[in-house]
């Protein structure tokens, strides 16, 4: 990784981000007009949520990797992160770009699988890594209600 390390938290981010552009991407392009059709529980968020939440979730989880990675230089944490990215990415592409609502409750069992083996991380090597991973656990585990339930309905 870049030693500058202003840098290398710019690249973090900017992969972050180029990664949740795929799920974005896909999100807008397929979401409709399935989405409207389907069951959705009442809990369902407003569709506007979505973007600071995620814009906010992006950020904390990019500077926890950051900051856990430049405190031991080990890149198993920014392996570990790239992978569980992977995953984050791919779940708008199962939900939202193939319909399949049982297979994308699956990755997000995987996410949250992936969240936890982070956080375990983070809290031994830097414990600010591992508090801006809370929110992203919570909405996460949210997410999992939430696909859980619109699964069962539909």
């Amino acid at each position: 990784m870049v030693k500058n390390k202003y840098l290398s938290l710019v690249l973090i981010i900017l992969v972050t981000f180029v990664a949740s552009g795929v799920g974005s991407f896909v999100t807008s392009s397929y979401k409709e007009p399935w989405y409207s059709e389907i069951l959705l529980p009442s809990f369902n968020p407003p569709s506007w949520v979505f973007g600071p939440v995620w814009t906010t979730l992006y950020v904390f989880m990019s500077v926890a990797a950051w900051s856990a990675w430049k405190k031991v230089s080990d890149k198993k944490i920014l392996q570990i992160y790239f992978i569980h990215l992977f995953f984050n990415s791919i779940w708008s592409v199962i939900f939202f770009g193939f319909h399949q609502i049982f297979l994308a409750l699956i990755n997000l069992v995987i996410i949250l699988v992936f969240i936890i083996w982070l956080m375990r991380i983070y809290y031994q090597v830097n414990k600010i890594s591992f508090l801006l991973m809370i929110p992203y656990l919570l909405w996460s585990s949210y997410a999992l209600i939430l696909n859980g339930t619109i699964f069962y309905l539909n």
